[in-house]
């Protein structure tokens, strides 16, 4: 089942130490490791939130994404509940699960323990964001843009979602990509209908 109609309202990019917003270039990081380089991005984009600094690598990915993602959106006019999220990718939260391993040897962390499901980046987003609607994380070999299009729809015509953010966050040591676009009912500026060849079109990117 589709709606009727849904459009991607905006999308950021995150890959090969560049960061996209609406397909373009907003910032470029050094050749540092991924996690300075995510730190650069959150003091570039001026986010003001201290939670940052104790995330893992992927739930900071994610945030950051979300963060530009939806700096010019206008959100407010949805309840808390119309607003959902479906994220997926490749290693679901292996990235933090080899770390976590390495300190078992010794003293567990508590603190990598903690993010060791992949959902939590989703977590982190609503709580950030304010998002309390439907939400879900699924894993692929590859992006699944199909799959990606149906699920979303479906939410926006039966889930009461007027507004979804849907894409792609991976990470595994300097290996990542992440992909987000925001998808609503109503058109934005950019009128993007929401379709299997747009969302494919800017994972390209």
């Amino acid at each position: 089942m589709a709606t009727e109609a849904a459009y991607i309202t905006g999308s950021c990019v995150i890959g090969n130490r560049i960061v996209y917003h609406n397909g373009n270039a907003v910032f470029t990081g050094e050749a540092t490791p991924l996690p300075d380089f995510l730190l650069a991005g959150y003091k570039h984009f001026a986010v003001e939130y201290p939670k940052f600094y104790k995330m893992d690598t992927l739930s900071k990915l994610g945030l950051l994404a979300t963060e530009v993602l939806l700096k010019d959106a206008d959100l407010q006019r949805y309840a808390p509940e119309e607003k959902g999220i479906v994220l997926t990718n490749a290693n679901a939260s292996l990235d933090t699960d080899i770390r976590y391993f390495a300190t078992v040897h010794e003293i567990a962390s508590p603190a990598l323990f903690v993010y060791t499901l992949p959902n939590i980046v989703i977590g982190e987003i609503c709580i950030r964001n304010n998002f309390k609607g439907e939400n879900g994380f699924f894993v692929f070999k590859q992006f699944d843009g199909t799959f990606i299009h149906q699920y979303i729809s479906n939410l926006l015509a039966t889930g009461g979602l007027n507004a979804c953010i849907g894409g792609w966050t991976e990470v595994l040591d300097e290996t990542y990509k992440t992909v987000l676009f925001l998808v609503e009912k109503e058109a934005g500026e950019q009128v993007i209908p929401f379709t299997i060849e747009n969302i494919n079109h800017i994972y390209q990117l």
